[in-house]
């Protein structure tokens, strides 16, 4: 290979590398949007916002496509070593993450709008600390991701305790509110519903941030995540 071959198949590989990063991080601004969109959904039976989460759901989908067609190619064609390779993988995996997260908002957002939470005699407060703690860690774990920042991601790894205590919380107290009365299994069925729903979102960050150290420090986080109250 002459010198001013080399030179361009290097300049080619680290474009291909730049445009990966471009697309995940296009994916988690998008997804970060869906979420919060759903979350205003529900928590102000905002009819727009339940509209428009759903509606982005095909650009995540096809930025997820897209994002393993670069990664094949950059593993058949370039075959990356090192962190380099560790990027590229952990890129599959966390656009995988992302595109369920996606998923996650689409499903809150189209529950959003149902007669049942409409006409709710119940606080949501517990669902909006929730849904803003679940928001902050995603923001923090897109920033993680974009900055490659371990120390960041590290802090959203120990941060998914308290969604996983808010959620056990609040899963009791709508689980009161059914066994007080039966009119409320309605409305309450569909609350616990997205109450899980973001707690999944809140796994797939941590997920998310996880990956993210790995790919930035060589090194993985204990398999044993820190955990919030259980159901025991």
């Amino acid at each position: 290979m002459m010198p001013h071959e080399s030179v361009h198949t290097v300049q080619s590989y680290e474009q291909e590398l730049e445009q990966l990063r471009s697309l995940v991080n296009k994916m988690g601004g998008l997804v970060e949007r869906q979420v919060a969109q759903a979350i205003t959904a529900v928590v102000e039976h905002d009819e727009e916002a339940a509209l428009d989460a759903p509606e982005m759901d095909p650009q995540v989908d096809e930025l997820e496509r897209e994002t393993e067609a670069l990664v094949i190619r950059l593993l058949a064609l370039r075959a990356p070593m090192a962190g380099d390779l560790r990027e590229v993988v952990v890129a599959l995996k966390i656009s995988g993450d992302l595109e369920r997260i996606g998923d996650c908002a689409a499903s809150i957002a189209r529950r959003a709008m149902r007669n049942e939470l409409l006409s709710c005699p119940i606080s949501l407060t517990g669902l909006h600390s929730m849904g803003r703690l679940v928001q902050e860690n995603l923001r923090r774990t897109i920033d993680a991701m974009d900055q490659r920042d371990p120390e960041l991601a590290r802090i959203v790894w120990h941060s998914d305790t308290a969604v996983d205590e808010l959620y056990v919380s609040l899963f009791r107290e709508l689980v009161t509110y059914m066994m007080e009365d039966p009119r409320n299994i309605g409305p309450c069925a569909h609350l616990l519903f997205i109450a899980k729903n973001l707690e999944r979102i809140g796994d797939h960050a941590t997920n998310i941030s996880e990956r993210v150290y790995y790919a930035v420090t060589g090194n993985i986080l204990p398999i044993v995540r820190p955990r919030g109250k259980t159901f025991d």
